[in-house]
């Protein structure tokens, strides 16, 4: 498919970088610039030659894709262990342990390979970037699309800044595309404020988003309205501030931010470039060429197949994921499985409204409790068919629980594919991958970022129209399991809120529906440390879930510490002292 093909058409293109451009200066270690050997040299004129300029451009799209392990897309959700919605799942504690580790928040060392792994990913990507705004900050006005051009590598790099404070919060800001080796060494992590870092990251997406066409032919590149969703974000994250450099407190919320919020989740950007929801919300889920890039994709890491590499330019990051069905999945490794507290999380009263303050009093019960119905496309169940097979009933065995049940017998849905596709959509290299993309924005999203804006800024009755848009969509989300009721016994029951609330009820009512609504999609952790939510939440969680596992038993959240990775030692260690370690005495 030709609107698929700018994350892999990489692969195909030949250039030669000049050495001076090749010096990624990111990684820590010196051997890294060791290995770099020149491989020759171009000249001012052939630098600025549209064929060169594009492969530059299209060769910082493919680094967010083209590495084949747990990290590759980006996702996150190694990193998502530490929320409530997840158990890291694998064969024993041991399997993983450094995501263990992370899970129970304890052992965590800053010399850990996860630790620094994903700082690496993320400097590399927007060093790739940086060549790339290098090369087009060089070319003249005859390459037509210089401009465009540049607002998508800013999207990039603004993307790359914005996972990496995310994990880290302290970052160096790499915004310059000629930056050496020993210049890279003198930036420090703490040159700006908290508040001051997101303001980079959204004054580079603002002039994205005043450049960005509505529509794009390719459909990995980023629109207007994919600027404005990145920028609503990144907005609602600056709104918390936490600008204490000795804290991770959420100090205030900030008003002028979260109208920011609202002007750029404003309906009518999205639907000048056609987005909107989908009618079912599996659809966002699906791996079937009719269903990628739908209504609610405004930005995805694309994927392929049929591209003319050995297995196409798949999705590696889900692969230990996949559950063990023996003959049929073999090598599934059974990582991220849905929480008890998460299934919980989804039942719904007499009202067919969320149990906020209740819901993990006891076990959800499927034979006799009303549950919203996105329960059932988000978490496979002992009893039920795994990704909708009927050919496959999930039950008490090791298919389902590499683990023996130390992690339970959940497994997550919205990653995985239906075993039926093996072959097409679902494919067995070193281990599982598919060619499903990764939606990184979509619509629901801008809606329920809006609510929560409107929530804050005291305006209820909107946030709570804007959530029962996300719930309507819920509740006819059935295409997939229209048979549960009769067949499985299940009772779906999702209703719309009705009357009037206080702003306090509002922003719980709206929280709520994020977690319902992005469940799986490796984003609750952030959004508790942006809440300022983390250590309350997460330790209640523990002191409940530790009756219903055992690998939880030491977990303990420690508050104005674990809300941030620690900077990795290697980076610390080269920073010639330009680095200040995270709090909590890492």
């Amino acid at each position: 498919m030709e609107s698929r093909n700018l994350y892999t058409k990489v692969k195909k293109a030949t250039f030669v970088l000049p050495f001076a451009l090749s010096l990624l200066f990111l990684n820590s270690c010196n051997a890294f610039l060791d290995d770099q050997v020149p491989q020759g040299t171009l000249s001012d004129k052939e630098v600025t030659k549209s064929e060169y300029i594009d492969n530059m451009v299209t060769s910082a799209y493919a680094i967010f894709t083209t590495a084949e392990d747990i990290n590759s897309s980006f996702s996150m959700w190694n990193y998502d262990v530490r929320s409530d919605d997840a158990y890291k799942g694998g064969s024993t504690t041991n399997d993983g342990d450094v995501f263990h580790q992370l899970e129970v928040e304890k052992g965590v060392l800053t010399t850990n390979w996860n630790i620094n792994d994903m700082w690496v990913r993320i400097y590399n990507a927007i060093s790739r970037v940086n060549t790339a705004i290098g090369t087009l900050e060089a070319a003249d006005d005859s390459y037509s699309l210089k401009n465009e051009r540049l607002a998508e590598m800013k999207f990039l790099r603004a993307y790359g800044h914005f996972l990496a404070k995310r994990l880290y919060k302290n970052i160096p800001f790499v915004m310059r595309s000629d930056l050496t080796y020993d210049e890279y060494h003198q930036i420090s992590n703490t040159e700006y404020t908290n508040d001051q870092g997101w303001a980079i990251i959204a004054k580079e997406l603002e002039e994205a988003y005043n450049v960005l066409p509505v529509t794009q032919t390719d459909k990995g590149r980023p629109t207007k309205a994919a600027a404005a969703a990145f920028l609503a974000k990144v907005y609602l994250y600056k709104a918390y501030h936490q600008d204490d450099p000795a804290s991770n407190k959420v100090t205030s919320i900030n008003e002028d931010d979260l109208k920011k919020v609202l002007e750029y989740t404003d309906p009518a950007i999205y639907t000048a470039g056609g987005y909107g929801l989908e009618s079912d919300i599996h659809n966002n889920f699906r791996p079937e060429d009719q269903y990628e890039n739908g209504i609610e994709s405004i930005w995805a890491i694309q994927y392929s197949r049929n591209d003319g590499s050995t297995y196409g330019n798949l999705n590696w990051s889900y692969g230990l994921i996949v559950p063990n069905i023996p003959d049929v999945t073999n090598g599934g490794c059974d990582f991220y499985k849905p929480s008890q507290n998460l299934v919980n999380a989804f039942e719904t009263d007499a009202n067919g409204l969320p149990m906020i303050d209740t819901f993990n009093d006891k076990n959800y019960d499927m034979k006799t409790d009303n549950a919203d119905p996105r329960l059932f496309l988000t978490v496979g169940m002992t009893g039920l068919p795994y990704m909708f097979n009927k050919k496959f009933i999930m039950d008490h065995s090791s298919a389902w629980s590499r683990s023996g049940g130390l992690y339970g017998y959940n497994v997550t849905l919205k990653q995985n594919v239906d075993p039926a596709l093996i072959g097409t959509y679902l494919i067995h290299g070193s281990y599982w991958a598919s060619s499903m993309n990764r939606i990184v924005f979509r619509y629901a999203d801008v809606i329920l970022e809006r609510a929560e804006a409107e929530a804050q800024l005291g305006n209820s009755a909107e946030a709570i129209r804007l959530v029962n848009q996300i719930r309507t969509r819920a509740a006819g989300s059935t295409q997939m399991i229209a048979d549960y009721p009769n067949k499985y016994g299940v009772h779906f029951y999702c209703k719309n809120y009705t009357g009037s609330y206080s702003k306090e009820d509002a922003i719980k009512i709206v929280k709520m529906e994020r977690r319902l609504e992005f469940a799986m999609e490796s984003e609750r952790f952030f959004d508790l440390v942006r809440w300022g939510e983390a250590a309350t939440v997460l330790n209640n969680y523990f002191a409940k879930e530790k009756e219903r596992v055992t690998f939880l038993n030491e977990a303990e959240f420690t508050a104005e510490k674990n809300e941030y990775l620690p900077i990795p030692h290697s980076q610390y260690s080269s920073s010639n002292g330009h680095y200040t370690q995270n709090i909590g005495k890492w």
